[in-house]
């Protein structure tokens, strides 16, 4: 699949949230949106995935324009993870199976099962399969929620700050499959981050936003330290450590 974005705008009241954003993303790539607080991250997810409905410009999927879908069709296609989650009484393994329903009837089949125990197995979510989700921990039910994004099979993940109440291995562990799942069944996903070292590793492309302008896009070259500078507001040295860039903030 093929996504392209064409002159995105959005106000909230008279504020320009997002101006004029255009990008083109690939089959078998992540792209890291990057930015400060309020620059356009989570608006532009929810402009894409048509829960807002951007003032101007078209999202293309594979050619097909997303803003002439109905949000089930749209479903089909897209697997998004919003940025809060809200836990309710409803056990693991039934909340993954929810992003099935974009795809089957009132009951699923065994092979919508399968799939859901497979993506659970994977997550390393399997002993808390029978567990509610108002029993867990927020990193916990950040995994669940991502699980089920996967579970829906989308050509398209749009992930909010997927990895923000995890570890440092759970958030290895999960953008390590996020990477296989992108190549290996060649779809595309867009995560928006803060953590910019963990955003260098596993992403493929970058944009960078600022003020809901794009102010840089493109591969591994654009994280540098003026573009850093300019989009955070903050001075960064940029070191290599086992031929991986690793950002360091300087103090204010």
């Amino acid at each position: 699949m093929f996504l392209k974005v064409q002159d995105l705008q959005l106000s909230y009241r008279s504020r320009p949230a997002l101006q004029g954003v255009s990008f083109e993303l690939r089959e078998g790539e992540i792209l890291m949106v990057l930015g400060n607080n309020g620059a356009g991250k989570s608006t532009l997810l929810k402009c894409i995935n048509r829960i807002l409905r951007p003032r101007c410009g078209t999202v293309l999927l594979d050619g097909h324009d997303l803003g002439r879908l109905s949000q089930r069709e749209i479903a089909r296609h897209i697997g998004y993870l919003p940025q809060n989650q809200q836990p309710w009484r409803i056990t693991v393994f039934d909340a993954v199976a929810l992003g099935r329903r974009p795809h089957i009837g009132l009951n699923p089949s065994p092979a919508d099962l399968r799939l859901v125990e497979e993506v659970i197995e994977r997550l390393n979510l399997g002993d808390l399969a029978l567990r509610y989700l108002d029993e867990l921990s927020g990193g916990e039910l950040q995994k669940v929620m991502v699980a089920r994004a996967l579970a829906q099979k989308p050509d398209l993940l749009l992930l909010d700050e997927p990895v923000s109440n995890l570890d440092v291995r759970n958030q290895i562990e999960l953008l390590r499959y996020l990477q296989d799942e992108v190549r290996e069944r060649k779809i595309s996903c867009m995560v928006a981050m803060h953590d910019l070292n963990m955003a260098i590793r596993f992403g493929h492309q970058f944009l960078l936003l600022r003020g809901g302008k794009i102010y840089a896009q493109g591969g591994r070259e654009i994280i540098n330290e003026d573009n850093l500078r300019a989009v955070y507001g903050l001075g960064m040295s940029l070191h290599y450590v086992q031929g991986m860039p690793v950002i360091v903030p300087s103090l204010p």
